[in-house]
């Protein structure tokens, strides 16, 4: 299998080769010029092949940047400096600038390759070979020919080759490696699987729709891959300091020379001075951070909406399916008569046994879960279309239905009266009435059960900040108020329309907010697109939710939100760092101190470097951060 955005992670590799050779050879030369027998080789010290080989290295690199953007870069500076050491006799001095640059250049590359490399877990997830269905037999053909409309057969243990949709068989499929979600999932015919994903019990059969880099796995990739391309505002300000840092520090290195008259001085303020931590500062910590939230199913889009996520102080969620689990299920039964809760619960089970009706099916599965069951089969079962459904149990005629079932019933005053308040009381609910015998036996209360990790998620976005966390739905007053009570919600909006979300979000863009909207990617699509950071949830294999969000939770479990944004703030922590106390104060004070002619070049290659090396190290944390860490 192939994807197109891995030529930058194929060419990273090559640099790091590179960056590793010509810094051995430049050190190993450095070191035979300090044994005495071999002070010189055809007639120069082994300190001047060392500079050549290092120097030549850094200048063809900095000749393509600057063809390439047509500005003076860090580069540019350090040829300068080499230049410079070389002309006054200082070959070891740039030498050892040569080598320290190659070797920051080395560090950068290997950081930025380890953490494209872990992307390598999810690549070997996918199968090289399928079973394909091919002239009337199956054949093992490389996963890279599979195309979409192929017939693919998944065995037990073997990983699903392409994103599709299952056509036969049934199994239940880990998704861990996409999702997070440890639980296997039971797929049958019709449902969604994801390339990389594991048959662990049972075997389908599948037909292919995406392939390579159109795959939801695919798509993760890549958006880690060029992540550096998406830049923020913090990595944009450390690029325009970084342009005329240039010319800057050959200024401030010309005022050295006018004023001293010593070029040892003007070269150390030139060694010292290159902006190359100023250049890592942001992308190192933003790749390393959007690489560690990939492998735990959040897929961000690169610096802009990691710097954005950091700052987010309002938090816009959908109902159904965001912070619900988007299905209906039994809340509560009362009864008005004689029978008990369980004996209600088997009537209405029998009389829903055939229905196809969401509502049915979550009765159904309600009492099967409590094991209650009449073991009779109903008889005449009807589906009363907009109405409800009734069925003879245990010889009796059962109705289950909603308010138009009282316009048809010949029931008593009183039951009436009885029926007409419950579902009065329950306007803003499902309310259904159970009538047994012509006799109100009961009534059910069907509702949207709240995620079970949803009031833990929050309790977490609001220790990180986040001052106000709203509701934004189309359901009822009713519903909705419900919802906040339990959940302690800031504000509600209801019976909203797809562009009355986006008008609301604008609102509160319009007072100052940095907000977030978090939804299912379909409906909540506007609003996804015009908030700050559009975060889809439960977005695996969904393009629009993709394409209109900058965040996706891949899985379909809301405690991964608050687990990015704490890292996203970790990541902008981490970057101010970098620019504040590696890149800035390390060259303001190499720069005074070498001005003041305290350190010479080869200090002064010692200190610029370090500043490189811990921008490096401080962003390498990110890669295998913990979501609950703290800094």
């Amino acid at each position: 299998m192939s994807f197109g955005s891995l030529v930058n992670y194929e060419y990273s590799a090559a640099e790091e080769r590179v960056y590793m050779v010509s810094a051995a050879a430049v050190g190993l030369a450095l070191l035979v010029s300090y044994i005495p027998m071999l002070d010189e080789v055809a007639g120069f010290p082994p300190a001047f092949y060392a500079m050549l080989l290092g120097g030549g290295v850094i200048a063809y690199r900095a000749l393509l940047a600057v063809l390439d953007t047509h500005r003076l870069t860090a580069g540019t500076l350090v040829v300068i400096t080499m230049a410079g050491c070389a002309y006054l006799g200082f070959y070891k001095a740039a030498a050892l600038v040569a080598l320290m640059m190659l070797v920051g250049e080395l560090l950068e590359e290997i950081t930025l390759y380890r953490t494209r490399q872990s992307f390598e877990e999810l690549l070997a997830l996918v199968p090289e070979e399928a079973s394909v269905w091919r002239d009337g037999s199956w054949m093992r053909v490389s996963t890279s020919e599979l195309a979409p409309g192929d017939r693919v057969l998944v065995r037990p243990g073997e990983r699903i080759p392409a994103d599709g949709t299952v056509t036969r068989g049934k199994a239940s499929i880990s998704e861990a490696a996409l999702t997070g979600e440890p639980m296997p999932q039971d797929k049958a015919a019709g449902s969604q699987v994801y390339q990389g994903t594991v048959a662990e019990f049972g075997s389908i059969e599948m037909t292919v729709a995406k392939t390579g880099e159109e795959t939801t796995m695919g798509r993760i990739i890549a958006s880690v891959l060029d992540a550096q391309e998406t830049k923020g505002p913090m990595q944009r300000l450390a690029d325009r300091i970084a342009g005329y840092f240039t010319p800057i520090i050959l200024g401030t290195a010309a005022v050295t020379w006018l004023f001293t008259d010593d070029l040892v001085r003007t070269m150390t303020v030139l060694v010292i001075a290159c902006p190359c931590a100023l250049v890592l500062a942001t992308p190192t910590a933003v790749v390393a951070s959007v690489g560690n939230v990939a492998k735990r199913g959040v897929l961000v889009k690169g610096g802009r909406a990691m710097e954005a996520l950091s700052r987010v102080n309002l938090v816009c969620f959908d109902k159904t399916g965001t912070l619900t689990e988007g299905k209906p299920m039994l809340k509560q039964i009362k009864s008005f008569g004689s029978l008990t809760e369980a004996e209600l619960l088997c009537c209405v089970e029998g009389a829903e046994r055939y229905s196809e009706h969401p509502i049915g099916l979550a009765i159904k599965e309600y009492a099967e879960e409590r094991e209650l069951r009449i073991a009779e089969e109903p008889r005449d079962f009807k589906q009363e279309i907009g109405m409800g459904v009734s069925a003879v149990v245990s010889g009796k005629r059962v109705r289950v239905g909603n308010e138009r079932l009282v316009e048809q019933w010949t029931g008593s005053a009183a039951d009436a009266e009885a029926a007409v308040q419950f579902l009065a009381e329950h306007q803003h609910e499902t309310a259904l009435l159970i009538i047994v015998e012509e006799e109100l036996a009961g009534g059910l209360i069907i509702g949207d059960q709240v995620r079970d990790e949803a009031d833990q998620a929050l309790a977490h976005i609001r220790k990180l900040g986040v001052s106000r966390i709203v509701l934004l739905t189309g359901d009822s007053e009713g519903a909705a108020a419900s919802l906040q009570r339990e959940l302690k919600l800031d504000d509600v909006h209801t019976r909203l329309l797809p562009h009355d979300k986006l008008a609301v979000i604008r609102r509160y863009q319009r007072e100052g907010y940095v907000v977030a909207m978090v939804g299912e990617g379909i409906n909540d699509a506007p609003a996804l697109a015009a908030a700050d950071v559009g975060i889809a949830m439960g977005a695996a294999g969904t393009d629009l939710a993709i394409q209109s969000s900058q965040v996706a939770l891949m899985g379909d479990r809301l405690e991964k939100l608050p687990e990015v944004m704490r890292i996203s703030r970790s990541t902008m922590f981490i970057v101010r760092q970098n620019i504040w106390i590696f890149a800035v104060a390390f060259n303001v004070i190499g720069i005074l101190l070498a001005a003041s002619g305290w350190i010479d070049p080869v200090m002064g290659a010692a200190i610029h470097n370090v500043a490189s090396l811990f921008v490096v190290m401080n962003s390498a944390r990110l890669i295998r951060k913990k979501a609950g860490f703290s800094v």
